[in-house]
Formats: structure tokens, C-alpha cells, sequence
């Protein structure tokens, strides 16, 4: 099994699609790319954290490639705005890629090139390594119990 991790505006609903995906083993809403290992949605939503609302995706690889996936996440959404994914303004609402090894990194900024390409320069996704990351145990926690 391979982890991705993505950024791409409020975690929920990036959630429900990824795991519809063949090949999803299991997803998880947190935060990356912040000043320190632990946080939570209230601090994230003060700004000061630099943390990113992010899914978490366990994956196979023999069923679904990491390129397939990073090339699904800019399918559904909208990588041009800076900070904002609908309703939702904010730095932790930003468009970022974490990867996790070098190929990751690879296949990620070769695929944001191409959408660059496409989109006349406008992509404002970021490419990171991955740092900080913490699962929203609060609002996980409640997720599960709803189904």
C-alpha cells in the first residue's frame, strides 16, 4: 500500500469522492504542511498555523496509480484560486500536493505542469513535502458515528 496526501479546500467532501475510487483502501481527514505535529480545527480556521485541510489516502497501486489520483484531484477542483474552494476562504482551504518520495514529486510537478498548459498559467497548486501531519480526530471521530 502507497499514501497521498492532498489539499484541495475543505476535507469532506474531497473525502467521500477519493473513497469512491477503485483502489482507495481507506481515507482520513487532517491537517498538513503547519508549524507543529498537533492541531486543531479551531486553531487551523485562526490562520496562524499554516496547516492545510487535508485527505489522507491509503492506495493500492496495482489498482490505481498515484498519477491517476493526482490527476483526479484536479479534476475536482478548482486549482486557479488562491486560498478559496467555493463557500470556503482561508489558507487552509489552499490547493497543495504533499508528497511523500521523490517519484511523488515527479509525477506531481509533470502533472501540474500539464494543467499549467491547459489552464494559460493560472495553477496556484502547491508542491510540498510532506511535514506536520495530524489527523482531525475531533471531526473524524463524528464522521464515523454518523454512518
Amino acid at each position: 500500500m502507497e499514501i497521498a496526501v492532498l489539499a484541495l479546500g475543505c476535507f469532506w467532501g474531497p473525502e467521500i469522492k477519493f473513497s469512491k475510487l477503485n483502489g482507495i483502501i481507506k481515507t482520513e481527514v487532517g491537517y498538513c504542511g503547519g508549524n507543529s505535529a498537533q492541531t486543531t480545527y479551531k486553531e487551523v480556521c485562526t490562520g496562524n498555523t499554516n496547516h492545510a485541510e487535508v485527505v489522507k489516502l491509503e492506495f493500492d497501486p496495482e489498482i490505481i496509480s498515484y498519477n491517476k489520483i493526482i490527476e483526479y484531484f484536479f479534476e475536482i477542483h478548482d486549482p486557479t484560486t488562491l486560498n478559496l474552494q467555493g463557500p470556503d476562504k482561508g489558507t487552509q482551504y489552499r490547493s497543495e500536493i504533499f508528497y511523500l518520495n521523490e517519484s511523488q514529486k515527479k509525477i506531481a510537478e509533470e502533472i501540474i505542469n500539464l494543467e499549467n498548459k491547459k489552464l494559460s498559467g493560472k495553477v496556484v497548486t502547491k508542491l510540498s513535502i510532506l511535514k506536520n501531519y495530524c489527523p482531525a480526530e475531533e471531526y473524524h471521530q463524528k464522521y464515523l458515528e454518523k454512518r
